[in-house]
């Protein structure tokens, strides 16, 4: 009987594996990405201003390390030594939690250190797995490549939150981060399996670093993709920081109940993540890209609108974070797969790099933007600012060459 999976993952073993350690790895960080927050608010009592400072010290790493963790990468290699190591850290960082907490010695202090750990080891294993993801995978499956990759995302989006929710409501909210810590170890032991063939390194030389960024500023297609994405992040961290408090301390929102809510949004993203191929056969790469940059903030204008009973809350909420979880997942797929096609093997994680430094470093400052609002303006206030600044961030593409994108681009030299 003809299996129904696609050929990248029927014939290759390494993606395969490497597919399963991403699996594994993401949903504890879904548990995690509750049971923080949840952690500040339920046992430290943090506020507004609190909150900013938390996610922000876990995105401030891309600020400050992201360029010279692709330069360091492209110039050593060892790109699934680097994985495994982050893994490792990353498990480490998490299990001081649970165990400062069992100790009657946890702080908000301790959270923002160990945002800031995982955070740094995040970015190097990101901008690794950037350039190992090519010699993975042959130029003719990365659409399907990354929209399974991006589907692991969002089923790790429908059972983490879930399943952290239910741990907090059971455990408490720092002992649901062991689940997280494991998975980390569960992930550096699938890396450990797999020993692909890795793209050469290059020499260091005058410029080296900074590399990355001249090719990002030269590019027609990466300048304003960089553009349109570090708005929609910058307004959508301030949306971001200060979500779980509004839903907690205005809405009155459950934590179990939070937990599904947040698993909404992986529906939607599952459902995203097995679309986009088939819009960017439709309508064109390009167009699609541009589709998931509209569809991914606009369905949130429903949180700060939430009001009446529960139940009408709960719907709100769960079509908020279902649409945006879409729409999200159309514009990872597409945006990844135009730039795996585009951007040349030798730059590839010194370009992943300088991207992440404004792409992922503005979050902190949106993150931060939004904590002083929500203390100074309002909770309710602030997340209307994030949501509406969002959706101009798709208007930065139209100048560009992606509305007119039907294929893949050809590859850069």
């Amino acid at each position: 009987m003809r299996s129904h999976l696609p050929r990248v993952l029927r014939e290759n073993l390494v993606f395969r594996r490497v597919w399963t350690a991403q699996t594994i790895s993401l949903f504890g960080d879904q548990i995690s990405m509750i049971a923080i927050p949840l952690t500040a608010v339920l046992v430290l009592d943090a506020n507004a201003k609190q909150m900013g400072f938390l996610v922000a010290a876990e995105l401030v790493p891309n600020l400050f390390f992201a360029l010279h963790a692709g330069a360091w990468v492209d110039r050593h290699g060892r790109r699934r030594r680097v994985m495994i190591f982050t893994d490792f850290v990353r498990g480490a960082a998490l299990v001081t939690i649970p165990i400062a907490y069992a100790l009657d010695a946890l702080t908000i202090q301790q959270l923002y250190v160990v945002a800031v750990v995982v955070g740094t080891m995040t970015v190097f294993f990101h901008v690794a797995y950037s350039s190992l993801f090519v010699a993975l995978v042959e130029r003719e499956d990365y659409v399907v490549a990354n929209s399974w990759l991006a589907g692991s995302r969002s089923f790790s989006f429908v059972a983490g939150p879930s399943v952290g929710g239910i741990l907090v409501q059971l455990l408490k909210a720092p002992y649901a981060l062991l689940v997280d810590s494991i998975s980390y170890l569960v992930s550096a032991g699938f890396l450990s399996s797999v020993d692909p063939v890795e793209p050469e390194i290059e020499v260091a030389q005058k410029g080296h670093v900074a590399a990355g960024v001249r090719y990002i500023l030269t590019s027609p297609v990466m300048r304003s993709s960089l553009l349109a994405t570090a708005t929609i992040n910058l307004f959508n961290f301030v949306f971001h920081a200060l979500f779980v408090l509004y839903a907690i301390r205005s809405l009155h929102v459950r934590p179990a109940t939070l937990g599904i809510v947040l698993g909404a949004g992986a529906v939607g993203g599952l459902i995203g993540s097995f679309v986009t191929s088939r819009l960017g056969r439709a309508i064109g790469i390009g167009p699609t890209y541009i589709l998931g940059c509209i569809l991914f903030p606009v369905p949130l204008v429903l949180v700060p609108l939430a009001g009446g009973p529960y139940w009408l809350i709960m719907a709100m909420l769960f079509l908020a974070e279902f649409g945006a979880g879409l729409g999200v997942m159309v514009l990872d797929i597409s945006a990844a797969s135009i730039f795996a096609a585009l951007v040349p093997h030798r730059l590839r994680s010194r370009v992943s790099g300088a991207y992440m430094v404004v792409n992922h470093g503005i979050r902190p400052v949106g993150s931060l933007i939004g904590g002083f609002l929500g203390t100074a303006i309002g909770l309710q206030t602030t997340l209307w600012i994030g949501v509406v600044g969002a959706m101009t961030g798709f208007l930065f593409l139209l100048p560009s060459p992606i509305p007119k994108m039907r294929e893949l681009p050809e590859l850069a030299e």
